[in-house]
């Protein structure tokens, strides 16, 4: 099977719309709050584009003018005043209207509105999802099913039932191996790939019972199986427990964040293309919407929420070209008393453009050598 042939075979024709959807829903917010905190402010927006490229289709409508772009890869809003101007002679100066004139918590207010609207927008989907979905429970794994003449069955366990302990020992909300957080119920996992006495303290229409068993991991060097699939226990939540696990959540989810493009730098700096499953990029994006597809609308949603938290912290990185370090100029202007000149403004931003770029090559480079490890 030749890569494109590998490719194919893991995105499918729902899936494609999927991802140009939920990206484009989650751009077209994120640019149309910059669009209305200029505005809000008495700032002109020249253009909002949705896609990249060549235009489309235009519309002039209060002032902006509305495009449809080529490419469904993303968008922008053109705001007055962010952009060079044009002098005397036709050379290049700083801007001092619209956005230029605003003062520096007015022009934070315009970059912080995009990656805070993709934020908001990852709470909400996240609350829905709880709400309907019910809250993970990590420290107890639910038996979804229970395979058919396997060890399981014959020890009695049943899908439904739900393992609060192991060998004696409360499962842990998290814990490590190898240097990576896991949820606890994952655990189930580890304690089954050891040899030994086993006890299983399993929960069941209220009534709790204990399942003890002689185990070996492997029998002539074939790697046995219990025959359970789990997964987390899910607790009911009402709307304002949901909404309180989401901001809990996502708070925790930050250091995990900034670990994964933390990451991700490093191997760009060393031209690591070795696979990586904490961050993917356009390919790997459709492939696991393509999946979740598959699934439910669900995990749909639960993908959509995921790509906007992504969205908004690294937008909010302070590397210039992205708004969290258009944000760091501004700060840095504030603090010098008087703004960098267009010279320095435009240095730091260019190099900061080309970082971002190459980084977007290196990561879709990625996502091509793994199709082609696979073969």
């Amino acid at each position: 099977m030749n890569l494109f042939q590998s490719i194919a075979a893991a995105l499918t024709p729902a899936g494609l719309l999927w991802t140009l959807l939920i990206i484009g829903v989650a751009t077209f917010l994120h640019e149309l709050a910059h669009y209305a905190l200029a505005r809000w402010q008495g700032v002109a927006v020249k253009s909002f584009s949705v896609g990249m490229g060549p235009v489309l289709l235009k519309r002039s409508w209060r002032g902006t003018e509305w495009r449809l772009s080529l490419l469904p890869i993303g968008g922008y809003v053109e705001i007055d005043g962010m952009a060079p101007e044009e002098g005397p002679g036709g050379v290049l100066r700083q801007p001092t209207r619209g956005f230029a004139a605003l003062s520096a918590p007015g022009k934070i207010a315009v970059l912080l509105a995009g990656p805070l609207t993709n934020l908001l927008l990852a709470l909400g989907l996240m609350t829905v999802n709880f709400a309907a979905q019910g809250i993970p429970a990590p420290d107890r794994a639910r038996i979804e099913a229970v395979l058919p003449h396997s060890r399981a069955q014959a020890l009695g366990l049943q899908a439904g039932d739900v393992i609060t302990a192991l060998n004696g020992r409360d499962i842990p909300d998290t814990y490590t191996v190898n240097g990576q957080t896991r949820a606890g119920w994952e655990s189930v996992r580890d304690v089954l790939a050891t040899d030994g006495r086993k006890t299983l303290t399993v929960e069941r229409n209220g009534v709790v019972r204990t399942v003890t068993f002689d185990w070996q991991a492997r029998v002539n060097g074939i790697g046995q199986r219990l025959g359970i699939q789990y997964g987390p226990d899910v607790q009911p939540a009402r709307l304002p427990t949901a909404f309180l696990t989401s901001l809990q959540t996502t708070a925790e989810a930050v250091p995990q964040l900034l670990r994964a493009f933390g990451g991700l730098f490093a191997r760009f700096l060393t031209l690591d293309l070795s696979p990586d499953q904490n961050v993917s990029g356009p390919i790997g994006t459709a492939e696991i919407v393509s999946r979740a597809a598959a699934l439910s609308p669900w995990a749909l949603v639960q993908v959509a929420l995921l790509l906007n938290l992504s969205l908004a912290f690294f937008n909010l990185l302070p590397i210039p070209g992205l708004d969290g370090g258009r944000i760091l100029l501004v700060l840095v202007g504030a603090l010098r008393g008087r703004p960098l000149t267009l010279a320095q403004e435009q240095a730091i931003n260019l190099a900061g453009f080309a970082f971002v770029l190459l980084l977007m090559v290196f990561v879709v480079v990625r996502d091509v050598s793994r199709f082609l490890e696979r073969g």
